[in-house]
């Protein structure tokens, strides 16, 4: 008999997160082995470009990008959207993306070190923002805002607010992420541009 039960891609990338995240938390060697630094790419550890994006800084960090995908993620890989299989190229691509241009921008900086999968939810975001920007999210289950405008808050947010001198937060990768998901949900469903002017040309004639 056929089940019918569908296992969520972004509820088992969620689990891979916390999991790898609290386990670095408690073991500063496992961390230091899998962030993103410079130096170590440089000198051909390049499996840091993929494994760094299952690290997070910070408690808040990990629950703040969590959150994001736990909302956007399981929208994006419906059949409606990409699918789970295209869904999962722009997660990666994104998130490799993010911490390739972010070793680019710091080249010459061999100690600059980041993590977070930020970079991966900057291109979800960005990839629900294209097919449903006015879709209506609830924060803390209270607060309706739309996709769209949950995205430029999130992109800005985690670039700009959660910066410090001290952060290990890799704010290069939000642009890197944001752009590679914004470029790959157009490859794999060239039909979206279609479908975000239709959207906006919908809501301007309400308007009218």
């Amino acid at each position: 008999m056929r089940s019918n039960f569908n296992l969520s891609a972004s509820y088992v990338l969620i689990a891979i997160n916390v999991i790898i995240s609290i386990i670095a938390f408690a073991n500063p060697e496992i961390f230091n082995a899998l962030l993103l630094q410079v130096g170590a790419v440089r000198e051909g550890e390049y499996y840091r470009l993929l494994t760094s994006g299952f690290l997070h800084g910070s408690l808040t960090h990990l629950l703040f990008n969590m959150f994001s995908l736990f909302f956007f993620g399981p929208a994006l890989e419906s059949r409606r959207f990409l699918g789970v299989e295209r869904f999962l190229i722009v997660y990666f691509v994104a998130l490799i993306a993010g911490s390739l241009y972010a070793v680019y921008a710091n080249y010459d900086d061999p100690y600059y070190a980041a993590v977070g999968a930020s970079g991966a939810i900057s291109g979800i975001l960005v990839g629900v923002s294209l097919f449903a920007p006015f879709s209506m999210i609830l924060i803390f289950g209270i607060i309706p805002i739309p996709a769209i405008v949950f995205t430029i808050l999130f992109i800005a947010y985690s670039a700009f607010a959660m910066s410090g001198s001290h952060s290990q937060i890799s704010h290069e990768a939000h642009l890197g992420g944001a752009l590679a998901g914004l470029v790959m949900t157009i490859i794999l469903r060239p039909d979206v541009v279609g479908i975000l002017f239709g959207k906006f040309a919908a809501l301007f004639s309400r308007r009218r």
